[in-house]
Order: C-alpha cells, then structure tokens, then sequence
C-alpha cells in the first residue's frame, strides 16, 4: 500500500485527456468542519465521545468511519443537514435527510405553519426564505419592499440579498444604505462561513460587488453604540418608514428543506411607522 493511499490523498484522475480530482474523502470533509467550528481533535473527541487516535486516523483516511460516527462527529460539528448527507456520501453511505419539494404533500403541515405565520403578522412585513434567502412566500405587506423593486429581481419571489443591495432594488429608497449594507454582508458572510456553501459564496461575491446608489456615503466604520439595532430606512409612497426584523427557525428539523427554511419578520421601529403601515393596510 503506498503512503498516499495510507494518508487518504487522492490522485488526479484522468479521463480521456483531461485530468480531473476525485471528490474529497468523509476524513478530509470532517477536518475542514472541525477547523471551522475552531475544535482540536482531542475537543472533538471528547464530545463525540471517541479516542484522538481514532479520529485522527479517520481523518487522514486510515479509518473508515462507521455511518454512525459520521453522524455523531456531524451532530457536534454542528453540520447543516444538507452537508451530513455530502459527509455520509463521501463515506459511502446513503444519505440520512431527505429534500422534500416544499410544495408536495410531505410538507403540507410546515406550509400551513408558514402560511400561518405570515398572515398574522400583516400590516407588517413578513416573508418565507429559504437557506440561499430565495422569497418562498411573504405576506401582504411585503408589498412595501416589493411593489417598487423592477421584475428581474422579484421574479419567482425574489432574493433577499439581491432586493436589498442591488442598485435597482432597495437600495436607492434606503436613507441608511450604508449601515443595512454593511449588516446583510455580514450576515451573509458569517453564514458563508459556518456553512462552507458555494452557492452562498458565490451570493455573497455577487451582492458585495454591486456599487451604492449615488450619495449614499461611505460605509461606517463600528457599530452605533446608542441603538440596539439597525434598523432598514425605507422611503415609500406613505412616508419614511423604519423597521428592525426578527428570525424565526423550524426546531428539530429532519428534512433538508424544512432546516433550511426561516421566517423574517418586520416590526416597525417607531410610532410614525405603526401609523404609516396602518394607513398602508387601510388600502387593502
């Protein structure tokens, strides 16, 4: 057996003339998580209740991971669903959650709770996301961020992240551009981060390279120690409005979809704003 093969390294592979990479191995994956949640082995080891020897030979590919060890070490990486069953591939194991179509009968009940959720949230604004922030469902009074937004962002519900800091979405109606910009990258970044998602990094290189609206100032440099938030500035047809938002999860999920999903409320930051949504409502 040569020492690559001991140490789990994967040789270019080739096919007719052009060399490609084999997938990483479950032990390489589960090293990349561990680094990521910033855990030592011997930390890791004591949570998942196993030896460093063996997790280190799991690691460097001398040891096959059982299906369960691959799920207990994913559990106390804290590992998203979506990338437990990428870790149980890469072992050679079925994938544990399944992906259900948020539309299909499996998931009748959790969108009777979303749909739930967001009418009774109306006059304020209330939406449905899903985990790479695509609009899956809002409520009436989304309307105020959407109604002036051009199709080719609001298509098919829309993005979050692309409404707010596109040139063509938000951005021009918010008095606050530069705080609520320099919060949804940080938001999105972080997210990038602790999931290690392409399809997120690839969102997060896309939205921070959209330029400001003209005079919309520099970006700040801390956080304003008198707020408790930062709050979204909108201009709309009833006046300036201003709204800080919450965000609400499934509790144990066990299907991809359903963990990936999350509610955004809004809740209006002054008295002005109540009145003004309240006016808003009145037109429905």
């Amino acid at each position: 057996m040569t020492r690559e093969v001991m140490d789990g390294a994967r040789a270019p592979r080739t096919v007719g003339a052009v060399k490609t990479q084999d997938p990483p191995g479950v032990g390489r994956l589960l090293r990349e998580w561990r680094r990521r949640r910033r855990l030592s082995q011997l930390d890791l080891a004591l949570k998942a209740d196993t030896s460093t020897r063996h997790l280190s030979c799991v690691e460097t590919g001398r040891a096959r991971p059982s299906r369960e060890m691959v799920l207990r070490l994913a559990e106390h990486l804290e590992v998203p669903l979506r990338e437990r069953n990428g870790l149980l591939l890469a072992a050679g194991y079925a994938p544990a959650y399944r992906e259900s179509p948020l539309d299909g009968e499996r998931m009748s009940m959790a969108r009777a709770a979303l749909r739930t959720m967001l009418e009774r949230h109306d006059p304020y604004p209330a939406a449905a996301v899903d985990g790479l922030w695509n609009v899956v469902d809002g409520n009436r009074a989304m309307a105020l961020l959407l109604g002036s937004a051009p199709p080719h962002l609001t298509e098919s519900g829309g993005n979050v992240m692309r409404l707010i800091l596109h040139p063509e979405g938000l951005a021009p109606r918010c008095p606050n551009f530069p705080e609520v910009r320099a919060h949804a990258l940080a938001r999105l970044g972080h997210q990038v981060a602790t999931t290690g998602r392409a399809d997120l990094r690839a969102l997060y290189e896309e939205v921070s390279a959209y330029p400001p609206p003209p005079g919309s100032g520099p970006a700040p440099s801390g956080v304003d120690p008198t707020g408790i938030v930062t709050p979204l500035r909108l201009r709309t047809p009833f006046g300036e409005m201003a709204f800080f938002s919450m965000i609400a999860t499934f509790g144990a999920p066990a299907d991809v979809t359903l963990s990936e999903l999350a509610v955004e409320t809004f809740f209006p930051v002054d008295e002005e704003t109540e009145a003004r949504l309240r006016a808003f409502a009145a037109t429905w």
